[in-house]
């Protein structure tokens, strides 16, 4: 007879732990919607860049130097006989600045496409640069190089952006400028200037300002042999990253204004330039640029700043972080199940389990869809209250008792309350997780401290202090 007891005690523990087990498959489909939204709104992103202007990088400018050297080979000709010709070779030069300076406002606004905000701005930005810089001498002064007149480019991912025309000037006179950077197929603008002569001493001060219009996130390469870049918005929420972190932030209520300073030597952003590499593309500008950052494929290295207007709750991964607890807020609920059957000898049966786990799950399901409507914390507030409501009023009948589904909403609502505090203390997330979970265990063990386990199922358990 004891043995039975003790037999059916812990089948009915495999019981519990096989349901726990597959109240993992609707967590995995609500997750699985969750992804599913998240990718709706990176559509919406993607639909409003198209229609608007996508993630903006921002390099320049970039003084290139066109010539052609007439050059002695030996060739041989139709009758065999070596003679010396003079051939043209076309080369160029290319010099960045010895300082640069971009600064200038990010004017964000929210766009809608459907259910989903994305952020966009306008960036009322300037650049001035210096260049001080002395073109090679003529190699042979027989035979001089002839030198083509000079590029003067600015690279801007999105050419889409430019609201207006951008104004240049170079040493205090207006430059008109036109389309394309002027190399490589890249997109922004370039002016031409004077052909300068061999071996002179080249002074110039530019300045270029212009309205950019863009989607989230802003990228600025610093191509100088000394950078500054300061950038100020009314957005209170941003995120820094690429290569560098500003030297110095101020970040409130209304509004940033972050600083960088950042020297060639720091930077391989002109030694990635004359390789070939030219602005990162808005996939490399993206929020998840983060996680690919340790190993960034060729065409995104060109090092740049990033600084990103952020949503400081997203619904979708704050439940997406939400539902990696399920499993332990469906796993102490059926311990807590456990207990009762243990102390208080009242039956659960496996079904009973079943369809309180599957509305511990449905709170999740809900949680998103509200979120897309309200903000989270409202939509958290509302799921809560529904799914604790629920699982209270059915215990009070598995129970067989009003006060016994009472504590278990009480218990529900301490645990739903721990993980709100874990989703919106990101930074602290494994320190009160792991102290939650050493809550948990501390409990259990001081209610179980006087079970005699070997006698399971044979009789009542002492009565727990």
């Amino acid at each position: 007879m004891k043995l039975a007891a003790g037999l059916r005690f812990w089948l009915k523990g495999a019981v519990v732990m096989l349901m726990t087990l597959l109240i993992l498959i609707p967590l995995a489909m609500i997750g699985g919607v969750v992804s599913e939204r998240q990718q709706h709104r990176q559509r919406a992103v993607a639909d409003i860049a198209r229609s608007y202007a996508g993630a903006q990088a921002f390099a320049g400018p970039v003084l290139v130097v066109p010539y052609v050297d007439r050059v002695a080979v030996r060739e041989r000709g139709e009758d065999g006989v070596l003679r010396e010709v003079r051939r043209e070779v076309a080369g160029e030069w290319t010099f960045f600045p010895q300082t640069l300076e971009v600064g200038g406002t990010m004017r964000p606004s929210v766009r809608r496409l459907g259910l989903h905000e994305v952020r966009v701005y306008e960036w009322h930005g300037e650049a001035r640069a210096r260049f001080d810089l002395t073109l090679p001498e003529d190699e042979d002064p027989a035979s001089p190089r002839s030198i083509g007149q000079p590029r003067l480019g600015y690279a801007i991912a999105d050419v889409r952006g430019l609201m207006a025309l951008p104004v240049l000037s170079v040493d205090g006179r207006r430059v008109g400028v036109s389309e394309g950077f002027g190399a490589r197929g890249a997109g922004g603008v370039h002016a031409r200037l004077p052909a300068p002569a061999a071996g002179a001493r080249w002074r110039l001060d530019t300045r270029l300002s212009f309205v950019l219009g863009g989607t989230e996130t802003l990228a600025l390469v610093p191509l100088g042999r000394s950078n500054a870049f300061d950038v100020h918005s009314s957005w209170p929420h941003p995120r820094f990253g690429g290569s560098f972190l500003p030297r110095t932030r101020d970040v409130g209520a209304d509004g940033f204004r972050a600083r960088w300073q950042i020297a060639a030597v720091a930077s391989g952003a002109q030694a990635q330039f004359r390789e070939g590499a030219t602005l990162p593309p808005a996939e490399c500008l993206d929020r998840r640029a983060a996680a690919r950052a340790a190993h960034p494929p060729a065409r995104c290295a060109l090092d740049p700043v990033t600084v990103s207007l952020v949503d400081p709750v997203n619904a979708y991964s704050q439940a997406d972080r939400a539902i990696k607890y399920g499993v332990l807020f469906v796993f102490l609920t059926f311990v807590g199940f456990f207990l009762f059957e243990l102390i208080r000898q009242l039956p659960v049966h496996p079904i009973q389990y079943a369809l309180v786990g599957l509305a511990l799950a449905i709170f999740f399901l809900l949680l998103v869809s509200l979120s897309e409507h309200l903000p989270f914390g409202a939509a958290y507030l509302i799921a809560c209250a529904a799914c604790i409501g629920l699982i209270g009023f059915y215990l009070s009948a598995v129970l067989r008792s009003a006060a016994r589904g009472a504590g278990f909403a009480a218990m529900l609502a301490a645990l739903y309350a721990a993980l709100y505090g874990l989703l919106l203390s990101e930074d602290y997330a494994l320190l009160l997780g792991s102290l939650l979970l050493f809550a948990v265990l501390a409990a259990l063990m001081v209610l179980t401290r006087r079970v005699d386990w070997y006698r399971l199922g044979a009789s009542p358990p002492p009565p727990l202090p």
